[in-house]
């Protein structure tokens, strides 16, 4: 091994212990009067030790060196735990801070340099939100404890069993239960993450969140587990305004996605795409001014853990069905129907039918730019008629007056913009 690299190695080991022990001395600084017996120095020499105790095991060709190492610090740090213990309460953290410093060291020199650094940064993460982590811990209940189990059940035992392939010919190659299934889970997932961030960030915070980050990955289920919940509470222009911005995502991630596949369509639409998305976003703005006034009243209104299966594998049924229905209108009426068929596939998904164009409009025997860029407007219009018929069919009647106006805004501006293309 080159003396350079081996000092590489070193030097990630002794930059990952130093950042450790200056979280460890900042929160026993901030908490406590004296000195802290495994500081900013000890965290730094214990990732390095942990490093030469790696070395001298792969040069003598054996595990106890890194092993005796490793012990010889476990005892001396259970040592100065007790004699910690006997002054005041005091538990584990730093101790086990210190023995996976070592163990940081030692991935260091085996070369694991990435996972070292993620290690390293992701203990101190955790070491620095201390309080936020207990805080959140306190708010916990029973019913959210069995909700989780639930949810890993649905996603880390079903999913992974389930094939992942479709059946039949088109238009039923869309027919993939692993495909269909996972749909199920990240339904179920929206609701169990959107009710996280409303009790980490606070009822309207945590709603607004949903639907901003909902968006990125499907606003049509953020669509759906928002509209679904505006049903048990009262917060209606907070589900409102969730839904808008998940919706006005989807212009952005659909943008994204064209310029990366075909700049020349993404020239082409993002100027049209500009007009629904910033009618949602003027009425976005007026909802949150409303609701900024009624912020303080509402806030502390409680919700309960929200994971349910049945709608969203009700909602995944349906899904299935109106992508089957797409899938036909696509094979049997071929080009001539491709405005029609852009329409019933963005009735159920817009990533598909974005993609799909962008390919088609990037060949020199494919498709018009401008007839592309009609069909990704005409599915991203679709898919809004969608969301918006969820919202305002199962919504609340608060969540259907307070959308409303911001729905016919976008549908109407985004129909406005094909004839201009």
């Amino acid at each position: 091994m080159e003396d350079t690299n081996l000092f590489f190695r070193y030097g990630i080991a002794l930059l990952m212990g130093i950042l450790a022990g200056l979280q460890r001395e900042f929160a026993f600084s901030a908490e406590n009067d004296g000195e802290l017996a495994v500081g900013v120095r000890t965290f730094a020499l214990l990732a390095l030790t942990g490093c030469t105790g790696a070395l001298l095991s792969d040069k003598l060709d054996s595990p106890w060196p890194l092993a005796a190492v490793i012990a010889t610090v476990g005892a001396l740090l259970t040592v100065s735990h007790f004699a910690e213990a006997r002054k005041r309460s005091s538990g584990l953290t730093t101790e086990v801070s210190a023995i996976l410093t070592m163990l940081v060291g030692a991935l260091a020199y085996w070369n694991f340099l990435q996972l070292a650094v993620a290690l390293g940064v992701s203990m101190t993460v955790l070491l620095s939100v201390k309080i936020e982590l207990h805080r959140f811990a306190r708010k916990i209940t029973l019913e959210d404890v069995y909700a989780t189990l639930k949810l890993s059940v649905i996603s880390a035992i079903v999913l992974p069993v389930l094939p992942d392939k479709a059946y039949g010919p088109p238009p039923f190659d869309v027919l993939n239960p692993f495909q269909i299934w996972l749909l199920v889970v990240f339904i179920s997932g929206m609701n169990f993450v959107g009710y996280v961030l409303i009790k980490t960030a606070g009822t309207r915070r945590g709603i607004e969140l949903t639907g901003l980050f909902g968006g990125m990955a499907s606003s049509t289920a953020a669509t759906l587990s928002l509209t679904h919940r505006s049903r048990k509470d009262c917060l209606a222009k907070s589900f409102a305004l969730a839904i808008l911005l998940a919706w006005i995502v989807m212009y952005i991630r659909a943008l994204i996605q064209t310029a990366v596949v075909n700049m020349d369509l993404f020239k082409e639409i993002w100027l049209p795409t500009l007009a629904p998305m910033a009618a949602g976003l003027v009425y976005c703005a007026w909802l949150y001014k409303k609701e900024k006034k009624k912020e303080e009243e509402d806030d502390h209104l409680a919700f309960s853990n929200p994971f349910e299966l049945g709608p969203a594998i009700k909602f995944g049924m349906i899904f299935t069905l109106v992508l089957l229905i797409s899938k036909a209108a696509q094979v049997y009426l071929g080009d001539a129907g491709i405005y029609i068929s852009s329409f019933v596939t963005g009735l159920a998904d817009v990533d598909a039918i974005v993609l799909s164009m962008a390919q088609l409009s990037s060949k020199p025997e494919g498709i018009d730019i401008s007839t592309a860029a009609r069909a990704v407007i005409l599915a991203a219009v679709a898919n809004t008629v969608t969301k918006g018929g969820i919202a305002l069919f199962i919504g609340s009647s608060g969540l259907r007056w307070s959308i409303l106006p911001g729905f016919a805004l976008m549908v109407i501006s985004g129909v406005a913009v094909v004839f201009f293309i």
